[in-house]
């Protein structure tokens, strides 16, 4: 630093694209093309240095566009550094997922459960072979469930009855699966939400991956050619 002009011998492509557009200012190829409606602004820049490989990390804040942030993520090791990068990725996914729909779903397979049986009363509507495409969809929706009750050590089977009998005794589609035993399996009170934007997205990309396999008429292995 040279007169209180900072200066880095090193910025990579992609960080020197959201520099700019966090200060408002422009990238020039050449300091002489540099002029003052290109600079942009920000309150303070300054150099962290830490751990003991000595890292250091150029912050840039209160910058001209506050949209623009970092979320820097530390652990003691790479794979928690790993894990905690996929656990924030998961929390923004369904951040974005709420701003494109705001609507939810409860989970714990209540959801799963209340389309089963859903789609097995209106089966019982079709008078023709269609019905067993529709017992069919039904059925794959409570693998769901039955999924979840199963890796929490529960009866599968069992579980799955006794929650679809109350889903239809008391009128209730938020009840589930409960993994906590907390004494109840409304997922309304105990919280456990999804949203309807990825549910819709599951459901819809489950279903177009099955009719892709059954438009499949035939298979050949290398030993018919």
């Amino acid at each position: 630093m040279n007169l209180g002009v900072f200066d880095f011998r090193w910025v990579g492509g992609p960080e020197i694209e959201l520099i700019a557009i966090a200060t408002g200012g422009r990238i020039v190829p050449r300091f002489q093309e540099l002029t003052a409606d290109k600079l942009g602004s920000a309150g303070t820049v300054r150099e962290l240095c830490f751990g003991t490989t000595k890292d250091r990390m150029l912050v840039i804040e209160e910058c001209k566009n506050s949209k623009a942030v970092t979320i820097f993520l530390r652990g003691g090791t790479k794979m928690i550094i790993e894990e905690a990068k996929r656990s924030m990725h998961d929390a923004l996914c369904v951040v974005r997922n709420l701003v494109r729909d705001s609507r939810i779903v409860y989970g714990g397979g209540a959801a799963e459960i209340s389309c089963s049986l859903a789609v097995s009363k209106a089966a019982d509507k079709i008078k023709t072979i269609e019905q067993y495409a529709f017992r069919g969809f039904a059925d794959a929706l409570e693998s769901v469930p039955l999924a979840l009750a199963e890796n929490s050590g529960l009866d599968p089977i069992k579980t799955l009855t006794q929650i679809k009998a109350q889903q239809v005794a008391e009128n209730n589609s938020a009840l589930g699966v409960n993994c906590f035993e907390t004494g109840q399996n409304d997922m309304k009170k105990e919280h456990v939400i999804e949203t309807l934007h990825s549910k819709k997205s599951q459901i819809l990309l489950a279903t177009q991956l099955v009719k892709m396999i059954l438009k499949i008429d035939d298979v050949r292995t290398p030993s018919d050619m």
